[in-house]
């Protein structure tokens, strides 16, 4: 198996995924495990990789070009041994929970790509590079680093002639109830794949409702459960019921179109 990292502290795995069980995997030849820092493929004279939401609010969010690129590298690199692109994998507390399950799943693939994010979020257009999209559990960590250690890990035991075995990861919740809205960064355009409107409209009482709209949607399309158990505002129910026509006609065209 090839195992493609792509982070900002690359020297973070030199030491934990070289010990143990993993060490012991690449000095087998089971398992090989570049790690690509996408700072190297930032096209900034600064070698910045990051830049403020549109729209407002805090933290900084990861720049689509420097990993679309540095990806785009890596799967070069893994073609040309013969492997497949594989699956990408992002780390975020959007995804579906790590488990038991999950590691099996990533244990029979040839080639896999964990990105590992920092600061606020990513861009939103960096999702469409990706196959999976996965959380450790209800916490946060400063970087998907050790998150992807730890899914690593778990999938590298699972390895025909790997020894050993994991555990379950814990489930996945969130202490505002609802998964994150999209969040989009410079450029507005990117490869034909445009920011919002209102995001860049500065009207930022729309741009507070359109957020909260999509929490509800993301959270409604992905995490049903989480609001079943969340206590909504009126505001957020109308938002609620609208997202839930929305979805419906979505899924009924979708019927249509496929007859």
């Amino acid at each position: 198996m090839r195992i493609d990292v792509l982070s900002l502290f690359p020297d973070m795995f030199s030491g934990p995924m070289h010990d143990s069980i993993v060490g012991k995997a690449i000095e087998n030849g089971h398992l090989t495990m570049p790690v690509t820092n996408f700072r190297d493929y930032s096209t900034n004279k600064h070698g910045n990789v990051d830049d403020y939401p549109f729209g407002g609010g805090a933290g900084m969010l990861l720049q689509p070009q420097p990993i679309f690129d540095a990806l785009k590298a890596t799967e070069e690199q893994a073609a040309a041994e013969g492997l497949p692109k594989g699956r990408v994998i992002l780390l975020d507390p959007a995804g579906v929970t790590f488990d038991q399950h999950v590691a099996e799943e990533f244990a029979h693939e040839d080639h896999l790509t964990f990105l590992c994010g920092h600061y606020e979020g990513y861009d939103e257009r960096i999702r469409t590079l990706v196959t999976d999209e996965v959380s450790l559990g209800d916490f946060v960590l400063t970087g998907g680093e050790l998150a992807s250690m730890v899914m690593i890990d778990a999938t590298v035991r699972l390895l025909p002639g790997v020894l050993g075995n994991s555990e379950s990861a814990p489930g996945d919740s969130f202490s505002s109830g609802l998964l994150e809205y999209p969040q989009y960064t410079r450029p507005s355009e990117f490869r034909g794949m445009k920011v919002p409107d209102v995001l860049i409209s500065g009207n930022h009482g729309k741009i507070d409702e359109w957020r909260e709209k999509e929490a509800l949607r993301r959270t409604y399309q992905r995490r049903p459960d989480l609001i079943d158990h969340k206590k909504l505002t009126q505001q957020q129910k109308h938002l609620l019921a609208d997202v839930r026509i929305e979805e419906e006609e979505r899924q009924a065209a979708e019927r249509e179109s496929r007859k």
